[in-house]
C-alpha cells in the first residue's frame, strides 16, 4: 500500500478520537461548564448532526476543488474546530465548535475514500478504503482511552489540545504524501448540477439506505454495551473497559477482512457481512447471559460491524461513478452516522417501552435483515434493467 494511504489513516485517527473521546469526558465537561450530564451528552448528538448536515453542505460548496486541496482544507477545519473546543468559554461555544469540527468528518472520509481507491490497483480498492478506516478503529482502541486518561488527569481541554496537534500532524503528512489529483467533480461541463444528480440515482439511494439500516443494528446494541455487560452479564463496572478493548480488536480485524473480501467479490461480501452481523446479534441475545460467552460475542460484534464498512462504502462508490462520486461517498459516511443516531434511539426505546435491556441485541439483529432485503431488491432491479437494455436498444 502506498504511503499516501497512511496519511489518510492519520487524518481518520484524529477524526475518530474527536468523535468518540467526549463520551469518556462527560462528567468532566459537565462539572467544568456547569451543565447537566444529559446536556453534556448532547455534545455527542450535536456532532452527529454536524456530520449529517456537513455532507450535503460541503459537498455542494466544494465540488470543483481538487481532492488534495479539499482534504487539506478539511484538516484545517478539523484543527481549528478542536482548538475552539479546547478554548471554549461556555457550553454553547463548545457545542458550536463540535458541530464545526463534525463538518469535516463526512467529507474527509467521503473524499478520502475516492482518493484511496485511486492510489491502488483496481483489485485493491476496498482494501485501500479499509486501511484508511483503520485509523478510526485504532482511535477507538488507543486514542480514545488515552484521550480520556489525559482529560481526567489534566483537564478535558488538554485532550482537545492534543487532538489539535494530531490535526496539524495529519495536515503535514497529507500535504507531503498525497499526490495531486483530479478535481472532485472532474467533468466541468456538468458542474454542481451534474454532481448533485448522482443522488437521484436509484442504485445510489438504495446503497445509502442499506448503510443506514445496517448501522441502526450496530448502534442499537453498541450504545448500550456497558449496561448490558454490567446488568445482564454480571460484570463489574471496572471490567467494562478491558472488554471494550476486545470489541476494538474485533473492529480492526473485521475492517481489514471486510476490505480484503470485498476486493475479491464485492456483492457476495456485502450480503455475507450483513448476514454475519445479524447472526452475531442473534447469538449475542443468548450469549450475554454467560460471562465468557458475552466477551466472545462482544469481540464478534466488533468484527461483524466493521466488516460491513469497506464493502458498503465500495458498493456506493461503484454505483456513483462519475462527477458525483465524492459527494455520494460523503453522503454514505453521513448515512453511517444517521444509522448511529437511529440505532441509539431504537435501543433506548426497547429498554424503556419494550421487552427491556436483555432484548436489545435481538431487536438489533432484525435491522440488518432489512438491509439485506434492500440489497436483494437492488440486485433484482439492476438485473431487470440489464436484461431489458438490449430490447430498448432494438426499439
Amino acid at each position: 500500500m502506498p504511503l499516501a494511504l497512511y496519511a489518510l489513516t492519520a487524518g481518520a485517527f484524529g477524526i475518530g478520537v474527536t468523535e468518540f473521546v467526549i463520551m469518556g469526558l462527560l462528567l468532566d465537561v459537565s462539572a467544568d461548564l456547569g451543565v447537566s450530564i444529559s446536556a453534556a451528552g448532547l455534545l455527542i448528538s450535536g456532532y452527529a448532526l454536524g456530520v449529517v448536515v456537513g455532507a450535503p453542505l460541503l459537498g455542494a460548496l466544494t465540488g470543483r476543488l481538487p481532492r488534495k486541496t479539499l482534504l487539506l482544507a478539511l484538516m484545517v477545519v478539523f484543527t481549528i474546530g478542536n482548538l475552539a473546543c479546547a478554548l471554549a468559554p461556555d457550553y454553547w461555544t463548545l457545542m458550536a465548535a463540535r458541530v464545526l469540527t463534525a463538518f469535516a468528518h463526512a467529507s474527509f472520509f467521503g473524499v478520502g475514500s475516492v482518493v484511496a481507491t485511486g492510489l491502488v490497483a483496481p483489485n485493491r480498492k476496498a482494501s485501500a478504503i479499509a486501511l484508511m478506516f483503520t485509523g478510526l478503529t485504532v482511535a477507538n482502541i488507543l486514542g480514545v482511552p488515552f484521550g480520556t486518561w489525559l482529560g481526567q488527569a489534566y483537564g478535558w481541554r488538554s485532550t482537545f489540545l492534543a487532538v489539535t496537534l494530531v490535526g496539524v500532524i495529519a495536515f503535514a503528512v497529507i500535504a507531503l504524501l498525497v499526490p495531486r489529483g483530479e478535481p472532485a467533480a472532474p467533468d466541468k461541463e456538468e458542474g454542481s448540477e451534474g454532481t448533485l444528480a448522482v443522488l437521484g440515482r436509484r442504485p445510489v439511494l438504495l446503497g445509502l439506505l442499506t448503510t443506514v439500516l445496517s448501522w441502526v443494528g450496530v448502534f442499537a446494541a453498541f450504545t448500550y454495551l456497558a449496561p448490558i455487560l454490567t446488568r445482564v452479564s454480571g460484570f463489574s463496572e471496572a471490567s467494562v473497559s478491558p472488554i471494550l478493548l476486545v470489541f476494538g480488536g474485533g473492529l480492526v480485524a473485521g475492517n481489514l477482512l471486510g476490505g480484503r473480501l470485498a476486493d475479491r467479490h464485492l456483492v457476495p461480501t456485502v450480503i455475507g457481512t450483513l448476514v454475519a452481523l445479524s447472526a452475531v446479534l442473534f447469538v449475542m441475545t443468548a450469549a450475554i447471559h454467560q460471562p465468557i460467552a458475552a466477551i466472545v460475542a462482544v469481540g464478534l460484534l466488533g468484527a461483524a460491524a466493521f466488516a460491513t464498512v469497506a464493502p458498503l462504502q465500495m458498493w456506493v462508490l461503484e454505483k456513483a461513478r462519475g462527477a458525483g462520486q465524492g459527494l455520494a461517498s460523503s453522503f454514505n459516511i453521513a448515512a453511517f452516522n444517521l444509522g448511529n443516531a437511529i440505532g441509539a434511539w431504537l435501543g433506548g426505546f426497547v429498554i424503556d417501552h419494550g421487552p427491556g435491556l436483555g432484548a436489545v441485541p435481538l431487536v438489533a439483529a432484525l435491522v440488518p435483515l432489512a438491509a439485506l432485503g434492500v440489497v436483494i431488491m437492488a440486485l433484482r432491479l439492476e438485473r431487470g434493467r440489464t436484461i431489458g437494455a438490449p430490447i430498448s436498444a432494438r426499439c
